[in-house]
């Protein structure tokens, strides 16, 4: 199949690569299509073998309990590698435990590697699995030491003989080349040419089996960042789970990184995949608003935004997502700045608090302040919390544009809200027909708070719509 490879199978404690450990090796070296050698040996993991793991591989913490540890296993296995392309049955799986193993050991493994899983897609496409028990079922193999680290490697060097005798060793040779480089980076299952991902601005998303996609990132460089996931899968635990589950990857290109936050935010609220964290949830959101009444007690009422009128959103504090949340927020201001409990509403009664009693409060419940001085200092309590007032007249939009694609993308809001992203002056035109109401987003308030201020000092391309919409837009579109 190749000039030199180790066929490789591990059995561990667990299938996460940075926490669990490996209880046995198995490595044949294989040149020019003879063994040369062939070793295995139990590790000791320094931990506890879970049971159904050992009912799974027959290795018992007995069995283990006088093997070597990786340190003392590491030069034979090193020898059995030297000058080989490593080769394994889902090789992300056993490379990443190698890497980690390594890596504790402050020595760091460089070894080209072959997935079997993914040169048996390539080989037999016709059939949909490809796991080492779907292969034995398919081909007719047998192993009286299944999920033992050499009767596994036995099977798999049964099958890659067979495949060389239906299909010929040229053909097995090519197949073998073409994923070799950088097989070590890819997911076993994954379907999709990441050659085919543009290296360009946008959002990607991961998928597995099921209509619903598993994880949605954005990025200026989507292939590039794709790659990094499967990269990072050995150290990170999350990115390990999901590349065990992708099966393809579908990209929606921008033409800058406005566009990619923008619909990256759009689609995680809309399509919720169970690995984003962030961005998931779209709840109503709720505010703190002053009373303009001096003498108001309480002084302050929580709003919820999607009653306000956009004008009046800069006249609120703060943005929560749930009352508790917004309450405790409050509180904690009112601890740091000694704010009466009572009059901002959090404490129920007449008289004075009980804050003021223990000196957390400076009395203006008990007129040992003034209500007047007391809501200058509210005021500036909260004022760090204020959202910020829409810094335009009306509508604006952002125009962003990618050399090397073409792509031209223009981004449009009005108090905070994204209007509707067009891509000529076309589209622009019917924009200004259509009607729809302002719907508050923290996520895009966040970006756009962050992005006017760089526009402020890199002059970027952001300039104002009428009223109508209906002029100068072949000048945001050239």
């Amino acid at each position: 199949m190749l000039p030199c490879y180790v066929m490789l199978d591990l059995e561990t404690t667990g299938g996460n690569a940075v926490h669990d450990r490996i209880t046995e090796i198995a490595a044949v070296r294989v040149e020019d299509g003879i063994e040369t050698a062939r070793w295995s040996t139990l590790v000791n993991p320094g931990t506890r073998i879970p049971p159904f793991i050992e009912s799974l591989t027959g290795i018992s913490d007995a069995m283990v309990a006088d093997a070597p540890t990786f340190a003392e296993a590491v030069q034979p296995l090193l020898a059995m590698l030297d000058g080989a392309v490593l080769v394994a049955h889902n090789v992300r799986f056993d490379h990443g435990f190698l890497q980690n193993e390594m890596a504790r050991l402050d020595w760091p493994l460089k070894v080209k590697t072959l997935c079997t899983v993914r040169l048996s897609r390539k080989l037999y496409p016709q059939f949909k699995g490809h796991g080492l028990d779907a292969i034995m079922q398919r081909h007719g193999l047998h192993t009286l030491a299944r999920h033992r680290a050499m009767g596994d490697v036995d099977v798999v060097l049964q099958w890659l003989k067979l495949a060389q005798q239906e299909l010929g060793l040229d053909t097995v040779q090519q197949a073998a080349k073409l994923l070799l480089q950088g097989s070590a980076c890819l997911p076993p299952k994954l379907e999709t040419d990441v050659t085919d991902i543009p290296d360009v601005p946008g959002v990607y998303m991961f998928y597995g089996e099921g209509p619903l996609p598993l994880y949605i990132g954005k990025s200026v460089s989507m292939r590039s960042r794709v790659m990094s996931h499967f990269q990072s899968a050995t150290k990170v635990a999350r990115e390990m789970r999901i590349l065990t589950e992708i099966r393809r990857v579908e990209w929606r290109e921008t033409a800058g990184e406005l566009g990619a936050l923008l619909l990256e935010a759009r689609l995680v609220k809309e399509q919720q995949p169970v690995y984003n964290r962030q961005l998931r949830r779209e709840r109503a959101l709720c505010a703190w608003q002053l009373d303009e009444s001096p003498s108001s007690n309480p002084m302050l009422k929580l709003v919820q935004l999607d009653d306000m009128e956009p004008g009046a959103w800069g006249r609120i504090f703060g943005t929560y997502r749930s009352k508790r949340q917004a309450t405790d927020a409050l509180r904690l201001l009112a601890d740091t700045y000694q704010l009466c409990p009572r009059l901002l509403g959090l404490e129920s009664g007449k008289g004075i608090c009980f804050a003021a009693q223990t000196g957390r409060c400076k009395g203006a419940c008990a007129g040992h302040e003034s209500l007047s001085l007391h809501r200058v200092r509210v005021q500036m309590a909260l004022a760090a919390h204020q959202l910020r007032a829409w810094p335009y007249p009306g509508k604006v939009a952002i125009r962003e544009y990618h050399q090397s694609s073409g792509k031209t993308d223009i981004h449009v809001f009005d108090h905070w809200c994204h209007i509707a992203t067009v891509n000529d002056a076309t589209e622009l035109d019917d924009l200004s027909q259509a009607r729809k109401p302002l719907a508050f987003d923290l996520d895009v308030y966040r970006l756009l708070t962050k992005r006017f201020a760089m526009m402020e000092t890199s002059g970027a391309d952001l300039f104002h719509l009428p009223a109508s919409m209906e002029t100068s837009n072949q000048d945001c579109v050239q």
